[in-house]
């Protein structure tokens, strides 16, 4: 999910820097939903690599046409393979100084070796080199819809689970911060994940359970006053729909995948080390960043949320 929030601005670019084209979009079917309607993609192609035949149905789908170029914006080996697929003689790519599976780079005629740190500003570097003259910082996110129920007033919402346990927050700390919010503030918070995981999140004392899609998540995170997030996809849809909020951060680099936009507050532990490391435990770094640190920083944000009128008197 983060991978296609970051590379929206790079597709707008190329969109925009050549009129009259067509920009076709392979993705995974299960975050096809964060392409719908986006007024710069032509084509969604659906990879279903799980299956023999859905990869045979993805090379055939791409054998349909000839293209002008491709560009790989997730520099992985299974992407740039993909990309190789299609018919055409340019693939422009991440130089492998930079790409996040160095041996990727083997695929592309066109290596780009950017300088920007961040995600976005990558992407960005790899859709000028391709040709695409001005950068737009455009996150063109559906609508959503809604899904379940939420709070009739404001809350702040969290999406708990990640790809990588070590990337987690206990989910003790949602409680202990669940129960400051609804004290001191007088806001729930709300606890959103999909509904193979309500046994995980149920349990958390204080707060409201959310279930949904993706459709849902983001119809969730458009009505939030405000969002607790990790590095995850759930925070850089909530940063690319420009909410306010709390990210936080441990074994990854705020620099490269931290919240785009400047709405976020990061918190990190200044002891944390950026490993990359996909442990099954919870890094270290996030247990020290405390609920209490994540409450005493949504405050000023919930304030100009639910009371704007004092905030400019």
């Amino acid at each position: 999910m983060g991978d296609i929030v970051h590379a929206l601005p790079a597709a707008a670019s190329l969109k925009h820097g050549f009129p009259g084209s067509q920009v076709t979009w392979i993705v995974e079917p299960r975050w096809a939903p964060l392409l719908v309607s986006n007024p710069f993609v032509d084509r969604v192609v659906p990879l279903d690599r799980h299956t023999g035949w859905g990869l045979v149905r993805t090379w055939r789908d791409l054998r349909q046409e000839r293209f002008d170029f491709v560009v790989d914006f997730q520099a992985l080996i299974k992407s740039a393979i993909v990309a190789s697929a299609a018919r055409t003689d340019r693939i422009y790519g991440f130089d492998r100084t930079v790409a996040r599976e160095p041996l990727a780079a083997m695929f592309y005629s066109d290596k780009v070796a950017t300088r920007s740190v961040h995600r976005v500003d990558r992407n960005l570097e790899l859709a000028a080199a391709a040709g695409a003259s001005t950068a737009l910082h455009s996150f063109p996110l559906p609508a959503g819809r809604p899904e379940g129920q939420l709070p009739p007033g404001a809350f702040v919402l969290a999406s708990p689970l990640s790809g990588w346990r070590s990337k987690q927050w206990p989910l003790e700390y949602y409680a202990r911060l669940a129960e400051r919010l609804r004290r001191e503030a007088g806001v729930p918070l709300v606890l959103n994940g999909p509904p193979s995981e309500r046994e995980a999140l149920a349990g958390v004392a204080g707060a409201v359970l959310h279930l949904s899609s993706i459709e849902g998540l983001i119809d969730a995170t458009r009505r939030a006053a405000a969002v607790v997030g990790l590095d995850s996809g759930p925070l850089h849809v909530a940063a690319a729909l420009g909410k306010p909020g709390v990210a936080i951060f441990g074994p990854t680099d705020p620099a490269q995948t931290g919240p785009y936009g400047g709405s976020f507050t990061v918190l990190r532990s200044p002891h944390a080390a950026t490993s990359y490391k996909r442990s099954d435990q919870i890094d270290p770094s996030m247990r020290a960043v405390t609920p209490d640190a994540a409450f005493e920083a949504l405050q000023p944000q919930l304030a100009r949320q639910t009371h704007p009128a004092d905030c400019l008197a």
